[in-house]
């Protein structure tokens, strides 16, 4: 049976709850992979909540009010889930926030994520998302240019910035492999939970990591790429644009074992 369990504000969510956000654009949202009932990077996952809150609506939620949210969601839930913790206030958007704006949880329950194998082909794109460090709500060009490619013959898209930079691709964070360092692109990105259990476990193994520019003029075979994601630590990358990228199966393999190393955690 297909799972499907939607919460707001710790109960079931109703028409009335769903209403007023069925065209809403002004929330924002984490978004995670249960596994046995835990879950990676719970730290991260709230830190996001608490930073995106504060940016949009001026206050967040304490951390034991998110966690009960979440628990409550994933005691009537199967052991292995997606799920997505929404911020969003009232009043909504289109309105000032006059003295004070209360905030609501939606927490939504889905079928665990299946990820695309790959290699993947990515079209690349110029595109500049708006408050790139802030998970929102509402993004159309992620869909429009997913699409777009698709029509192109590539699987989905990459980013580049106008000053030329790889930055991200539509849902996804990127990385790079020459050999000996995992290269994160330097550019205003989303750094996704992912990206960041990455980031401190590689740290932890003693493998080197560099943040620069990546441009795609240095692209060829000896660069390998991968995208990543909650629902995954890396997808190798064939193509990007006109590029043949390099096929180190050595990369993935560290990352996903690097990811493993992140206990799953009860929430």
């Amino acid at each position: 049976m297909t799972t499907s369990i939607t919460q707001f504000n710790g109960r079931s969510a109703n028409t009335a709850d769903l209403a007023p956000l069925a065209f809403a654009g002004y929330a924002h949202f984490t978004a995670m992979q249960v596994r046995g009932s835990r879950v990676r990077g719970l730290d991260l996952h709230l830190a996001r909540l608490r930073e995106a809150s504060d940016e949009l609506f001026g206050r967040h939620l304490p951390d034991d009010v998110l966690v009960e949210r979440l628990r409550g969601a994933l005691a009537v839930s199967p052991p292995d889930v997606s799920l997505t913790c929404t911020v969003t206030s009232r009043p909504g958007e289109f309105a000032p926030a006059g003295d004070s704006v209360d905030l609501d949880i939606l927490v939504k329950v889905t079928e665990p994520a299946t990820p695309p194998t790959g290699p993947l082909s990515l079209d690349v794109v110029e595109h500049e998302r708006h408050l790139p460090h802030v998970k929102h709500v509402g993004e159309v060009s992620k869909t429009l240019l997913l699409r777009r490619a698709k029509v192109r013959g590539f699987d989905d898209a990459a980013f580049i910035d106008r000053s030329g930079r790889l930055s991200e691709a539509t849902i996804w964070n990127l990385a790079f492999w020459d050999g000996q360092s995992v290269i994160w692109p330097r550019a205003e990105i989303l750094t996704g939970i992912t990206m960041q259990i990455l980031d401190r476990r590689l740290r932890m193994l003693g493998i080197a990591q560099q943040t620069r520019d990546v441009r795609r003029e240095e692209l060829g075979e000896h660069l390998s790429a991968v995208v990543m994601n909650s629902w995954t630590p890396g997808i190798p990358i064939a193509r990007l644009g006109d590029s043949i990228l390099g096929q180190d199966a050595e990369f993935t393999r560290l990352l996903h074992s690097a990811y493993r190393d992140e206990p799953l955690e009860s929430v």
